[in-house]
This record gives structure tokens, C-alpha cells and sequence, in this order.
């Protein structure tokens, strides 16, 4: 009877060392619970180990509670675990798990803005980078109230909406995303950036509207500061600007541009259109990047009146209109003459 009794602990003993090897196992080896492509967890800030267990079980992320809690123990990263949503698409072991959550690895998806968008344009990104639709971009873009403190007059957020790269998460909404970069775009546009415009005469709005015109014009950044001496040259001699990207972006509100500017189109009666009015357009025309801003409120120290395309990314400046037309039969008449030919 004695030995029956030893025999039955024995292969209890047995039988626990057997499961406990089998659990310790188990801690590193992977696993993969659900069927989906991917699967998503969210991890709310202030959870505890047991209760961030117990999604990833149900998640299939991790095989059972006890791995999950002998792994976290065996880590002694208890208190290292991050909040935020997490993607996983392979098997993972347990300790991998913890190591993800301990580096904060959270799931976000980005964007890019080039320089020199428009709200409508950015609006076509945003969709195609599958963050949403277009149409809740453009009207979160509509919200002119988020600027309000640095331009009354803003209708929508033309202009301030600053060209950059954002990472963002899974489920954050087209407002999300436009505050952020109109926050971004005041930490660009300094006080001090906007303390010199006014000191020169320029509102936060004109020297925004400005720099959008100069972003247009030149991708060059040597180019700014001049393209920007070359319109504030002009204003203050009260000669028409005579920007094409205005006038562009005056038929494109209307749904008319094609992409070829014509001698027709310079006619459009559009406060946009700076062949018909002088001075500024009523605002910006598109997202200015730190270069412009900066070229807007400090130009070249140059007397120049003109420029003309190089058709290489470049441009010929001039002072006077006999030089400028010059330049223009130069680069303009007789290149397209002889690439025609």
C-alpha cells in the first residue's frame, strides 16, 4: 500500500515537472493564435500585466495567461510594458511579445506632404495613403478657426497647413492630422519670423500668401530669397506680379485647368489672377515650406524686376524690361524654337 502511494506522488511530481518544462518551453516558442492576415491590440494606458494578458490571449496573440505571465516574470520587464495599439502578423514567442511592448513598437502609418500643395491636392494623398477619404480632409481644412489668432481674414486653411511627413495612428481622424499641422506650421512661422513681417508692413497673411507664390515659382532654394525680392520689388513699386501659379490656382477653384496655361486664361477675372489686379492675391495658393516663409520676410538685397524659366529648374533675373525680354527670347523663343525643330 506504502508503494502505491509513493508511486502515485512520484507521478504526480512527474507529471508537474512535465507541464512546468512543457510551460517554460513554451515561453520561447512562437505562436500564432488567429487566423486574420494581421491582427490589432490596444493597450490602454495604466493597464496591468494580468489585464494586458488577458487581451493578448483573447487576441491570439499569446497561447494562455500562465505563459504570458510566467514570461513577463522571466523578462522583468513588468513595468517596462507601453501603451498604444500594436500590429502583429507572424508568430511571435511570448518574450517577443514583451519585447515589442517594452519598445513601445505601436502601430502608426505616415504621410507625406511635398512643399506646394494644395488643400485639395493634399485631400488626393490623404485618400490615396488610405487614411480617408478626401472629402473629410478638405472639410477639416475648412476649419479656418484653428488659425484664427494668427489670420482673422482665413477663410480655410490654405497655406497653413504645413508640408511635412506625418506619422500618425491607425485610427486617427483627417482633424487630427490638419491640427497637427497647423500646430507645425506655428512652430515654423516663429514670433519673431512674424514680428519682422509686421515690422516691415507685412500681416501674417500676406507674408503666408507671399512665400506660397515664391514656393510656386522656384524649387531652388538659392532662388527664394530673390523670386521673394523680385514681388516685393514689384509691389512697392506698384507694378502687377504677374504670377502664373495664380492664375492657375484661380481655374482650378473652378474646376478649369487642364494643365496648360493659355494666353485666354491670363484674362480670368479672378482677384487670383495678378495679371488683372495688382498687389497680392486675397490669399495663399498653396503650402509654403521654412525656405519660402523665411524668403518672404527676408529677401534678397537685389534690385531685380524680372525672371524667366531656364526650362533646367533654374531662372535668368533682370532689372530692366529690355534685359528681361532678352532673356525671354533666349530662353523661352528660341529654346522652344529649336526644340521643336
Amino acid at each position: 500500500m506504502r508503494r502505491a502511494v509513493v508511486l502515485v506522488v512520484f507521478a504526480a511530481v512527474a507529471a508537474g515537472l512535465w507541464a512546468g518544462w512543457r510551460q517554460y518551453v513554451r515561453l520561447d516558442a512562437p505562436f500564432r493564435g488567429y487566423t486574420a492576415a494581421e491582427q490589432f491590440v490596444e493597450v490602454p494606458s495604466g493597464l496591468g500585466t494580468k489585464a494586458i494578458g488577458r487581451l493578448l490571449v483573447e487576441a491570439g496573440v499569446v497561447p494562455d495567461a500562465t505563459t504570458w505571465r510566467l514570461a513577463v516574470w522571466k523578462s522583468g520587464q513588468a513595468t517596462a510594458l507601453q501603451a498604444g495599439e500594436y500590429r502583429f502578423s507572424e508568430a511571435l514567442a511570448p518574450a517577443e511579445v514583451i519585447a515589442k511592448l517594452a519598445r513601445g513598437d505601436v502601430y502608426l502609418r505616415s504621410i507625406t506632404f511635398p512643399e506646394g500643395l494644395t488643400i485639395r491636392q493634399m485631400a488626393a494623398l490623404y485618400e490615396q495613403a488610405g487614411l480617408g477619404p478626401a472629402k473629410a480632409f478638405v472639410a477639416a481644412a475648412g476649419e479656418p478657426q484653428l488659425i484664427a489668432g494668427l489670420d482673422p481674414a482665413a477663410r480655410n486653411l490654405e497655406g497653413y497647413l504645413f508640408p511635412s511627413t506625418y506619422v500618425l495612428p491607425r485610427r486617427a481622424e483627417a482633424r487630427d492630422l490638419v491640427k497637427r499641422m497647423v500646430q507645425q506650421f506655428e512652430s515654423v512661422m516663429t514670433a519673431d519670423l512674424r514680428a519682422e513681417a509686421l515690422q516691415q508692413g507685412l500681416s501674417v497673411r500676406e507674408a503666408v500668401t507671399l512665400a506660397s507664390l515664391v514656393e510656386k515659382e522656384t524649387a531652388a532654394p538659392e532662388e527664394r530669397p530673390i523670386v521673394a525680392a523680385v514681388y516685393r520689388n514689384r509691389l512697392r513699386r506698384g507694378i502687377g506680379l504677374q504670377c502664373d501659379p495664380t492664375v492657375i490656382y484661380a481655374l482650378d477653384l473652378r474646376g478649369r485647368f487642364n494643365g496648360n496655361l493659355t494666353r485666354a486664361d491670363l484674362a480670368l477675372d479672378s482677384p487670383y489672377n495678378t495679371y488683372r489686379y495688382r498687389g497680392l492675391p486675397p490669399g495663399p495658393i498653396a503650402a509654403p515650406g521654412r525656405l519660402s516663409l523665411e524668403a518672404a520676410v527676408r529677401p534678397a538685397d537685389v534690385e531685380y524686376l524680372y525672371f524667366v524659366s531656364r526650362n533646367d529648374g533654374s531662372h535668368a533675373f533682370a532689372s530692366t524690361l529690355a534685359e528681361h525680354n532678352r532673356n525671354v527670347q533666349k530662353y523661352q523663343v528660341e529654346f522652344f524654337r529649336k526644340k521643336g525643330r
